[in-house]
């Protein structure tokens, strides 16, 4: 038996040539929000299946630079939204990523590695931040995220805002306020600084909700590999004092091992000719 698409492949390919041009054009990068993507029936089953923070085991970050839930484990999550993180790494989708942005070749991250579902508690936060740039498994290049937003009747006084960065991090030029059915999809390159900086100052009983995709596609050349680029806002410290001496520490231990290692070959050298 067929299964019931989510999503309608003309309506779909439709939106993607509307915001061709607007997506290439954004400031600071290129970037896209687009209001009632879902049907509003499928998005109210994902808001009312959202696991609680204490319904299932969340991965959870808590540090100066992070303070938020993560899931990708699909043995945890319910059926609506594992039926709706599928159907957007899937061929349409896959499609009217590709007529959006004009990147070929994309590639879904089935195992949601760094994506899923993402909750954010009253107090929780996300620094700038530049992401990863090759996928730890599969090395493929990260060329896009994709955002789904869950939050109903999302008031701006809870902050929580996606914040677009300039390169020099002198301010930011877009804020998207993350309401229901709200997606959001941005290119990512080294410099596509982006995140939520400030505490979330939502009401106790409420929390930031989305779901989250990444596509990769072949590396462009050779590229240098780095982890999340974490930015400082003007005036702002993202590491505490002893993770700065943590820093420092393995930094020393980095340049003695450096130095040490031409005299341990030459030693080697040395015997090997002696022993010749």
């Amino acid at each position: 038996m067929a299964v019931a698409l989510i999503l309608d492949r003309q309506r779909t390919l439709a939106l993607a040539e509307e915001n061709a041009k607007a997506y290439a054009e954004a400031e600071p990068f290129p970037h896209i929000a687009i209001d009632d993507f879902l049907p509003p029936e499928i998005i109210k089953e994902l808001q009312a299946e959202f696991p609680k923070p204490e319904d299932v085991a969340w991965g959870e970050f808590d540090n100066t630079r992070e303070v938020k839930l993560s899931l990708r484990d699909e043995g945890l999550m319910p059926d609506i939204q594992l039926r709706v993180l599928r159907e957007l790494n899937g061929q349409i989708f896959l499609d009217f990523l590709e007529k959006l942005t004009g990147i070929e070749g994309l590639v879904p991250d089935q195992a949601l590695y760094g994506g899923g579902l993402h909750q954010i508690r009253p107090g929780g936060l996300l620094k700038v931040h530049a992401d990863f740039n090759l996928h730890p498994r599969t090395k493929l290049q990260r060329r896009l995220n994709a955002l789904l937003y869950l939050n109903e009747d999302w008031d701006e006084s809870y902050g929580g805002q996606l914040e677009l960065w300039d390169v020099t991090m002198s301010r930011p030029v877009k804020k998207i306020l993350p309401i229901a059915n709200r997606l959001v999809v941005f290119s990512t390159t080294s410099e596509s600084f982006h995140g939520h900086p400030d505490p979330l100052t939502c009401p106790p009983d409420r929390t930031r909700r989305s779901m989250a995709w990444y596509y990769y596609s072949l590396p462009e050349g050779r590229i240098a590999r780095h982890t999340t680029l974490f930015q400082s806002r003007p005036g702002e410290s993202l590491y505490t004092d002893e993770e700065l001496r943590r820093a420092k520490k393995d930094r020393f231990s980095a340049k003695a091992r450096s130095m040490v290692a031409p005299i341990k070959n030459a030693v080697r050298g040395l015997r090997s000719k002696a022993g010749g």
